[in-house]
């Protein structure tokens, strides 16, 4: 599809919206020009859709409009709603009583800071809408946090036009379809223009949205790389968690979460606190699912998903989810970020993956390209060590054999610290397989449950989390 075709295509969904006499609103932008509204004026038929549009740029004049931020941060959550709030009210306190009965009324706002000539900055935005969506409704939100990808001001905000467009456009067509909300978010737009790295859905018709789900949707349909969610399975914008963090990561499948992964976290900690100069006031511990881990074919089980997140909250982890298989990517992602430390938990079988070469087929320079961009600055590898069912020994970083010819690598690596055997380590754990937990939950109850923490014992013999599957 050309570009032309792909501006008509948004113009049409403008023009559809200005037809249609009964949705009637504002627009309000702040922050890369006014190309939502520009597109509906273009489209043609805007006066039976519009009642205002408006852009506030001078800080005392916004200010004035929504009230002060505190945080001195006018690119944020909390000033999008401030925004959508008194235009949403101001439009339907004045218009209700003249309007046709069957107005839906709607407010569009978007607060965002796009590439700038003067400064180096994170291009990023809040965009949402509030909307009735049949007369007469209480208002229901669709808030986003997007990041504009392209390297000119120009086209970052004619992308955010297009969005813009496609978010209105949906709220109103597709409301009893959120995932459809999601898929239509960059329609006629090319990849790696815009991530969409956190939606919510609120009000009287998304009373029944899962918001946990809505923000894998956004994984599983390739709109960002990663979402997350805190201990109490709210998500979470990841420039605002991770920013200028020291970061331990543990991945896993947990199904189910045990007392191996428990100590892990706990000896990973330990030896990452020791970090010189690292600030332990700073530091997030994350455990992270890979998309490959819950998806069968194309296809996700919601209620796995669910499940999974649920067990790592209530020990008190912050969850992720991304599409990162290899772990130098993962470490990349973090680097948008902070620059601090970073650590990944990981167990001997893992370490047996990375280095692998098969593991790195596709990258031009191979497992030295991977290793160059996993260990260049602060970032370690911190190893549990594990028990083999084949013999004695517990196999730890000291008498782990990779491939021979990988042998001065590995060497390289442990003699610069990059890899850290964990000898903190609960010995009481060798013997707790996962996989093997997993098969015994299905067999109804017994010494799985010795193997879990107490709690998740309680959940799964409750039935409330025997929807994960093994993968």
């Amino acid at each position: 599809m050309s570009d032309r075709e792909k501006i008509q295509k948004t113009l049409q969904k403008a023009l559809q919206i200005n037809l249609d006499n009964c949705k009637y609103g504002t627009i309000v932008e702040i922050g890369a020009g006014q190309e939502v509204a520009r597109n509906f004026f273009q489209a043609g038929g805007a006066a039976g859709t519009i009642a205002k549009t408006m852009s506030a740029y001078d800080m005392q004049v916004s200010d004035d409009i929504y009230g002060a931020e505190e945080t001195k941060r006018y690119v944020s959550r909390s000033r999008l709603m401030k925004m959508l709030e008194r235009e949403y009210t101001a439009v339907t306190e004045l218009l209700t009583p003249t309007r046709p009965k069957n107005t839906t009324f709607f407010s569009y706002a978007a607060t965002v800071t796009a590439k700038s000539y003067l400064q180096k900055n994170e291009c990023h935005g809040w965009l949402g809408i509030r909307a009735q969506l049949y007369p007469g409704a209480e208002p229901s939100d669709i808030i986003l946090h997007v990041r504009m990808l392209d390297n000119d001001g120009g086209a970052q905000q004619e992308a955010l036009g297009v969005v813009g467009v496609n978010l209105i456009h949906a709220a109103f067509n597709y409301f009893t379809h959120p995932k459809k909300i999601i898929e239509s978010l960059v329609d006629d737009l090319e990849d790696c223009r815009i991530e969409v790295d956190m939606i919510n859905f609120s009000g009287p018709y998304f009373e029944e949205t899962e918001n946990r789900l809505m923000n894998l949707h956004l994984v599983h349909h390739n709109l960002t790389h990663a979402v997350m969610f805190n201990p109490d399975g709210e998500v979470q914008v990841p420039s605002e968690l991770l920013y200028k963090k020291n970061i331990l990561v543990i991945r896993g499948t947990y199904t189910p979460l045990t007392k191996l992964h428990l100590d892990m976290t706990k000896c990973g900690e330990a030896h990452f606190r020791e970090v010189e100069n690292i600030n332990t006031g700073k530091i997030l511990v994350l455990a992270e699912i890979t998309m490959a881990s819950l998806t069968v074919g194309d296809q996700i089980d919601d209620a796995d998903f669910l499940a999974r997140v649920d067990m790592l909250n209530t020990q008190g982890y912050t969850v992720m989810i991304s599409n990162y298989l290899r772990y130098f990517r993962l470490r990349q992602y973090f680097r948008r970020y902070t620059k601090e430390q970073l650590g990944m938990i990981l167990g001997i079988s893992n370490l047996d993956l990375i280095f692998t070469e098969d593991y790195y087929i596709g990258l031009e320079g191979g497992i030295l390209e991977a290793f160059s961009k996993l260990f260049p600055d602060n970032t370690r590898l911190y190893i549990y060590p594990y028990k083999s069912p084949e013999q004695d020994e517990l196999v730890t970083v000291k008498n782990f054999h990779p491939p021979k010819k990988l042998q001065h690598l590995y060497e390289h690596c442990i003699d610069n610290g990059y890899l850290v055997g964990l000898e903190n380590v609960d010995h009481s754990m060798e013997d707790i397989n996962p996989a093997e937990v997993l098969a015994s939950i299905a067999k109804g109850r017994g010494k799985w449950e010795e193997q879990v923490p107490e709690s998740i014992s309680k959940m799964i013999i409750s039935k409330r989390l025997l929807g994960f599957k093994a993968k």
